[in-house]
């Protein structure tokens, strides 16, 4: 009985750990400004359709010190390859030592996948982002709403709660979210170090929220 009791408490002790440097790890995330030494290594995280066009019209926008971009993607998802590669072309040629790779991990959810499903393979697309992100080590994991965008923010959050490097997570809700968060901004809202939104609305309901107007 002894034996059980000191289990649990060493579990319970563990847990409790474990939360309270996730909450450090969060709560500090905006009093570090990622690229403040110099160049940003960024994580981009493409869905498909829509969620690519909007993530590539976001990366318009950032200079040239984020480099290097590592994109990721699904492993079923040709068309956000295309893109990626059609988009890096396209830079301008001040641009052009930028360095870029495109890395695939599998799909957390399909289209109209149950539930219960879901869970399982989110956790093994988390199986493939762990060591992913453990070897890249981005300064900063980009995200707009694909479900594969879940499990690599949680395994950059583990790289800052083993005091390996802290990256930090910027979230920008779809601009079809008007009224309410996706499912995905509904999780990243609680862990994210930036959480953009495009509309006056989403900005009303929930405080954490930065609004710039239409991003994309």
């Amino acid at each position: 009985m002894m034996l059980l009791l000191g289990v649990v408490f060493a579990l319970s002790l563990t847990a409790l750990l474990f939360f309270l440097r996730l909450y450090f790890v969060v709560k500090s995330g905006s009093n570090q400004l990622p690229g403040a030494r110099g160049h940003v290594a960024v994580l981009v995280v493409a869905g498909s359709g829509g969620h690519t066009t909007e993530i590539m019209r976001l990366m318009e926008s950032l200079s040239a010190a984020y480099t290097p971009r590592h994109y990721v993607i699904a492993d079923t998802d040709k068309m956000s390859e295309d893109k990626i590669v059609a988009f890096e072309s396209s830079e301008p040629q001040s641009h052009s030592n930028l360095q870029f790779t495109i890395n695939r991990i599998p799909r957390s959810r399909e289209v109209h996948q149950s539930w219960s499903s879901s869970v399982v393979s989110t956790l093994n697309a988390l199986r493939y982002s762990l060591p992913l992100l453990f070897r890249l080590r981005p300064d900063m994991v980009l995200c707009n709403g694909p479900g594969t965008c879940v499990p690599l923010c949680i395994a950059g959050l583990l790289l800052g709660i083993l005091g390996m490097k802290k990256v930090h997570i910027v979230y920008v809700e779809s601009i079809c979210r008007v009224q309410t968060l996706s499912l995905t901004g509904r999780i990243l809202y609680l862990l994210s170090d930036y959480f953009f939104v495009q509309w006056c609305s989403l900005r009303d309901k929930y405080p954490k929220a930065i609004f710039l107007g239409r991003l994309v």
